[in-house]
C-alpha cells in the first residue's frame, strides 16, 4: 500500500527563472518519501512556463499560473490555498536540495512537536559547501531609553560546512528563512496568512517571531542541507523580475510595514538598510555592465553613471506593476483578494 503523503512542497519564485529546472529535478531525485508539489509559476517567460507545463504532466504536481509577478508571500499564500496535508514546505525556485532533506525535517518535527522546522542552508556554487544559515535570533530588545529594537542575528555564515558539521546539533532557534522551511499547516488557522504588506524582505522575520509570540516552536535541524544559489540574472528574461523584486519600492514597503507592526525604534538598523537599497541590483547588473562597457576602465564611476539612470527606470518599473495590479483588482466583481491563476495538475 502507498504511503500517504504527509507534506505538500510549495515552490514559489525567488528572483529570478534560470534556476527552475536544476531546482526542480534535485527535489525529485533526492525526496525518497511521498509528497505532494504545488508550484507556482509567477509569469515566467515562455521557455520555462513550457518546461513547467511538461514537467506537471508528467510527473503529476499541479501547478499555478498567474500571468504576473508575485511577491514572495503572494506567491506563499497563493501555494498555501491549495494544501490539504499537515505539513508543507516552502521552497525558493533557486534551491537545490541533499538526500534525505525532506525525511529529516519531517522528523524532526514529529520528534519534537515543532510548528517551523529550518535546514542547514548553504549558498552559492559549488553546492553543500558554505553555510548561509544555521540557526540565528530574532526577537525585539527594549532599550534604557524604552525603544523597541530589533535584534536579527544569522549563526555561521560563510563558514565551510565540513569545518563545523560535525559540531552542529538539533536545537530550538528563533528563526528559519524561507529559501526552504517546513511548516505544520494547521498554525495558518490561527494566524491567518503570511503578510503580504511585507513585500521582499524580512518576511520570515515576522513570521517566526508571530509564532513565538504565541508559544510555537522553531529549530533548526542540520541532518537536511540544502543550498539556494542566488543571482546574478543569468539570462536576459529574468531582469524584469528581477529588478522589480529587488526594487527601493518593495524593500521600502517591507521595511516600513515591519518597523510600524512590531512598534520598532527607526534605530541604525533600519538607517543601515535605507542606505543599501539597491546593493543587489547594483552588484550583480548595474557594476558588470560598467565592467564590460568600460572594458574594466573606470568602471565605478560609469557604474554610479548608469546607476542614476536605473532608479529612475526601476520607479517607472514598480510604478506600472503597482498601477496594473490596481486595474486587476478593480476588474474582478468578487473576491478581489484571490488572483486569477490558471491551474493544471
Amino acid at each position: 500500500m502507498t504511503q500517504e503523503p504527509k507534506v505538500t512542497i510549495v515552490v514559489v519564485p525567488r528572483e529570478r527563472f534560470s534556476c527552475t529546472q536544476e531546482s526542480l529535478e534535485s527535489i525529485y531525485q533526492h525526496t525518497e518519501i511521498p509528497f505532494k508539489l504545488v508550484y507556482v509559476d509567477g509569469n515566467s517567460p515562455a521557455k520555462v512556463r513550457s518546461y513547467l507545463q511538461q514537467q506537471a504532466e508528467e510527473k503529476n504536481f499541479q501547478l499555478l499560473r498567474t500571468d504576473y509577478y508575485l511577491t514572495p508571500n503572494q506567491a506563499r499564500n497563493l501555494g498555501l490555498s491549495q494544501v490539504t496535508t499537515d505539513y508543507l514546505v516552502f521552497a525558493d525556485n533557486d534551491v537545490v536540495v541533499t538526500p534525505g532533506w525532506l525525511k529529516a525535517l519531517l522528523q524532526c518535527a514529529e520528534e519534537t512537536e515543532a510548528t517551523v522546522v529550518g535546514p542547514l542552508m548553504c549558498q552559492e556554487k559549488p553546492l553543500h559547501e558554505i553555510v548561509h544559515f544555521a540557526g540565528g535570533e530574532s526577537h525585539i530588545l527594549v532599550d534604557k531609553m524604552g525603544r523597541r529594537r530589533l535584534r536579527e542575528k544569522m549563526y555561521k555564515q560563510g563558514k565551510k560546512v565540513k569545518d563545523i558539521y560535525n559540531d552542529l546539533k538539533r536545537t530550538p532557534t528563533e528563526l528559519a528563512e524561507f529559501h526552504c522551511v517546513l511548516v505544520r499547516r494547521s498554525i495558518f488557522d490561527k494566524v491567518g496568512l503570511l503578510d503580504e504588506a511585507i513585500m521582499n524582505t524580512k518576511e520570515h522575520l515576522d513570521f517566526c517571531m508571530s509564532l513565538r509570540e504565541i508559544g510555537e516552536k522553531v529549530y533548526f535541524e542540520p541532518a537536511s542541507i540544502v543550498t539556494y544559489v542566488p543571482g546574478p540574472p543569468l539570462e536576459f528574461t529574468d531582469l524584469h523580475f528581477y529588478m522589480l523584486r529587488w526594487s527601493n519600492a518593495w524593500q521600502m514597503a517591507s521595511l516600513n510595514r515591519i518597523r510600524q507592526k512590531w512598534d520598532l525604534a527607526e534605530d541604525g538598523y533600519f538607517q543601515a538598510k535605507y542606505k543599501q537599497q539597491g546593493w543587489r541590483r547594483y552588484g550583480t547588473i548595474i557594476y558588470p555592465l560598467a565592467r564590460r562597457l568600460s572594458l574594466g576602465v573606470g568602471s565605478d564611476l560609469l557604474a554610479r553613471a548608469i546607476a542614476r539612470f536605473e532608479h529612475i527606470f526601476n520607479r517607472y518599473l514598480t510604478n506600472r506593476h503597482a498601477h496594473q495590479q490596481r486595474q486587476r483588482l478593480q476588474s474582478l466583481p468578487k473576491s478581489p483578494s484571490q488572483p486569477h491563476v490558471s491551474l493544471q495538475s
